[in-house]
Formats: C-alpha cells, sequence, structure tokens
C-alpha cells in the first residue's frame, strides 16, 4: 500500500472536481424520472436509484469524517438507502458534499497523505489502518 504516493494534491483537486460533475451529471438524469422510477427496485445492492443515491452520498460523509472531521451520518451503513427521504433534499445534500468535497481537496498535502490514517470500521469490527494517498484513491 505504500505505492499510493502516486496520489497527489493535484490528483485530489482533480477527482474532486470530477466527482461533482459527475454527481451533477448523474441526478441530473435521475430527476428526469418520476419519483416512483427512482424508487422501484432494481436489484441493486442497495435496492432502488435513490437508495444508491443516499448510500454514495452516506460513504462520502463517512470518508469525510475521517479525512476533515465532518459529523458522522446520522445511520449506520445498514440504513444508508434511506438517509434521506426527500430527492430534492437529497440532491441539494449532494451539491453541498460536492461543495465542501472542493474546499478539502484544496488544502490536501502531500505531508497529510504521507500519514496513516486509524479508524473504527463498524462494517468490519475492528480498528483499521491505511496511508491516506491509498484511501484517497478508494474513497473516489
Amino acid at each position: 500500500m505504500r505505492g499510493a504516493a502516486m496520489i497527489t494534491p493535484a490528483y485530489v483537486r482533480t477527482m474532486a472536481a470530477y466527482n461533482a460533475e459527475m454527481n451533477r451529471r448523474l441526478y441530473g438524469a435521475a430527476a428526469r424520472l418520476s419519483d416512483a422510477e427512482r424508487r422501484q427496485p432494481r436489484g441493486a445492492f442497495w435496492g432502488s436509484i435513490h437508495g444508491t443515491l443516499n448510500h454514495l452520498l452516506w460513504g462520502d460523509r463517512q470518508w469525510m469524517s475521517r479525512f476533515d472531521n465532518w459529523p458522522k451520518p446520522d445511520v449506520a451503513i445498514k440504513q444508508s438507502a434511506g438517509l434521506i427521504n426527500d430527492f430534492a433534499a437529497l440532491s441539494a445534500a449532494r451539491e453541498e458534499a460536492d461543495a465542501k468535497i472542493s474546499i478539502w481537496a484544496a488544502k490536501v498535502a502531500d505531508a497529510w497523505m504521507a500519514q496513516d490514517l486509524v479508524w473504527f470500521s463498524g462494517a468490519a469490527g475492528r480498528e483499521m489502518r491505511a496511508p491516506k494517498g491509498f484511501l484517497i484513491s478508494h474513497f473516489f
């Protein structure tokens, strides 16, 4: 995992911008569906399109709680598909998260990425440790 040195501050900023743009496009496409279509079970791991969008936001908030001291999500991973019920509110929360991720990305430095992150994983049920640069590649 020490090979994460290829992850640079410029990469983090580029990926934050790319991620925000892809989320903008994804939510634009989802907005063209009816609420019933977004909530229809699709056989996806998180059930519906709405549930999957919720889980992705949940995951970003969880990682940012570790990377930048954001508040942890209010629900556990198993409830992440129901994080935000209203699509307009979910879209607004996604936009806010993407803006905050871009602000964080602008501050990321090589020295920070070279450090290990230590956290307790509720999903794994144990303490985890990994280089922050490596975890950033997982995050994006």
